[in-house]
């Protein structure tokens, strides 16, 4: 059976293809969470969850002075959970996901995109190195991706993925590359990329927090 990129009436969504293809750094952050098919690691929810709260600390007590964001993460995706990124433009024609990165992220330029009226961040490139489902059985992938992101009042308003390079199997190599393209160049899944980190800084880090918080509040009662 053969994959390529096909066309879906579906409306494209923040996760899936969108992160896979387009920001892998950003998916593991912001991603929202999916069923997995590929066995899951046994320390893959908790790593992510704790780089979380770091991270939420980061952008909420915005003090610059501090250890650097760095987390080891791996993120497996259903072949399901994808699919819900397919738009017209572009389908996700192969298996489950599982992608694993090195996050190292400047503690000062988190700060700087909540403080500063107007910042551009660039992630320094990170390398995804990932295995896809293909034909019923894995194929390691690796793409290099620097995303840049524009902050204004401490809202993301623009984002691009910059993938530098994917090496892997031809067909799932080229689906990665069109949709890192029709994201930087068409605009496709900005928007809910934006929306996605952005409600991840506004609505799920005080969670986060509060939630972190609780056990010593209540402790102190």
């Amino acid at each position: 059976m053969t994959h390529q990129v096909t066309h879906r009436a579906a409306r494209p969504r923040p996760a899936g293809l969108s992160v896979l293809g387009v920001g892998l750094l950003a998916v593991v952050l912001f991603g929202p969470p999916a069923a997995m098919a590929l066995d899951q690691g046994k320390d893959e929810e908790g790593a992510i969850k704790a780089c979380d709260r770091r991270l939420c600390s980061i952008l909420l007590e915005k003090n610059p002075t501090g250890p650097d964001l760095t987390c080891a993460l791996t993120k497996t995706w259903d072949r399901s959970k994808i699919k819900e990124a397919d738009s017209q433009q572009l389908g996700w024609g192969f298996g489950d996901a599982r992608c694993s990165v090195d996050v190292n992220l400047s503690r000062v330029k988190l700060v700087e995109a909540m403080t500063a009226a107007h910042v551009v961040v660039r992630v320094p490139t990170h390398t995804a190195n990932c295995l896809v489902e293909q034909d019923g059985k894995p194929e390691k992938v690796t793409a290099e991706v620097a995303p840049k992101i524009e902050f204004r009042d401490g809202k993301a308003e623009k984002i691009w993925v910059r993938l530098k390079s994917v090496e892997g199997p031809t067909s799932i190599s080229l689906t990665v590359k069109t949709a890192a393209q029709l994201a930087d160049n068409l605009g496709l899944f900005h928007r809910q990329m934006i929306r996605g980190i952005n409600r991840y800084i506004e609505r799920h880090c005080p969670k986060t927090l509060d939630a972190a918080a609780t056990p010593k509040d209540q402790a102190d009662k």
